[in-house]
């Protein structure tokens, strides 16, 4: 059963989950895919709940976004192994060569609102559609940041949460 919860409830463990092995990010378009984000999080902007997700524009999941402008977030919330190794796997191949739900033996469940799916498994999630988009400026990043982290630029999505639960 799916309990409808505030959204900053779990802010914490979601804050120590994105630092110590990822959360799953879902999006739908011309296929289920989920990638890995260790990057990323809860904020308010607008009036509004925010969950910022940083995605590079080189990935499978940012044309996902770009197509469906909404994504889920499913959070594992303890050191589950069978997740710990989904996440090392979603967070290291792509959706373009995989489908990752049948390579990893996780379940894309219907979410309460959107159209993307959940991870089944994960007990946390989290609903959200796309408010605002922001491309990394280069010439607007600190020199040192720039260096060590980036080969290729993010684009910051701002998705709005519509809705947060978990599962009893």
């Amino acid at each position: 059963m799916l309990k409808d919860i505030p959204y900053n409830q779990f802010i914490l463990e979601v804050n120590r989950q994105l630092t110590s092995g990822g959360i799953f990010l879902n999006t739908m378009g011309e296929k289920v895919n989920t990638m890995v984000i260790g990057w990323g999080g809860i904020n308010v902007f607008w009036g509004k709940p925010i969950f910022i997700v940083p995605v590079r524009k080189s990935r499978f999941t940012h044309r996902q976004l770009e197509d469906s402008g909404e994504f889920t977030i499913s959070v594992p919330l303890d050191q589950d192994k069978h997740l710990k190794s989904a996440l090392a796997f979603c967070g290291s191949k792509s959706g373009k060569d995989y489908d990752k739900f049948k390579e990893c033996g996780i379940t894309p469940a219907p979410a309460k609102i959107l159209n993307t799916p959940i991870v089944g498994e994960c007990p946390l999630h989290y609903e959200c559609k796309v408010v605002y988009k922001q491309d990394i400026i280069p010439e607007n990043l600190n020199k040192g940041i720039n260096e060590k982290w980036y080969p290729d630029y993010h684009t910051l999505y701002f998705g709005e949460i519509l809705a947060c639960y978990i599962k009893e």
